[in-house]
């Protein structure tokens, strides 16, 4: 059996930390999640955060930011001021991250509150180096458009037929 939920929208409010008696860390938010087959239908959905999770959603989230939770379904039932037993249906997060948002007009990208991940930079190569020396004599096919020069297919050794042992077969698959 799981109970697992994840699902993608848009914050409704700015979310706010309490604080319990026993000092433990907690939010509470709701999310608007568009629904994928009905252009104009949204869902509404409480979440609950605890300790890091809401120190976090709290830190880096604001209204209308597109945010990702991952957690599971609880009910719990309470009396309201009129006495009246209600349920509520809510997700406590055990993770939440961030969601791009929608691309602007322009057609870049946003990225929401944070930054556009870095780009990995490759380190120069030191003057004279071939990272080639020493490599096979054959020489390499020529690279495929759109590949910057000097690139190679890796090289691989190949094996012959003494390379392997003879396993004994008596027929029987083994399941």
């Amino acid at each position: 059996m799981a109970n697992r939920c994840v699902l993608t929208g848009r914050l409704t409010a700015d979310p706010e930390l309490r604080q319990t008696p026993s000092n433990v860390s907690v939010t509470s938010f709701r999310i608007a999640v568009p629904r994928k087959y009905k252009k104009d239908a949204t869902d509404f959905i409480d979440i609950v955060a605890w300790r890091k999770e809401a120190e976090f959603v709290c830190q880096y989230f604001t209204k209308g930011k597109w945010i990702e939770v991952d957690g599971s379904i609880q009910t719990r039932t309470y009396t309201d001021r009129e006495g009246k037993n209600r349920t509520a249906v809510e997700i406590v997060a055990d993770s939440v991250s961030f969601v791009g948002d929608k691309p602007k007009e322009d057609g870049a990208p946003a990225y929401g509150n944070a930054a556009p991940p870095p780009q990995p930079q490759q380190p120069a190569a030191p003057t004279g180096f071939d990272p080639f020396a020493g490599a096979a004599s054959a020489a390499p096919p020529p690279p495929p458009d759109g590949f910057p020069t000097g690139y190679a297919p890796p090289v691989y050794a190949s094996g012959g037929a003494g390379d392997f042992a003879d396993i004994d077969d008596d027929g029987d698959l083994p399941f």
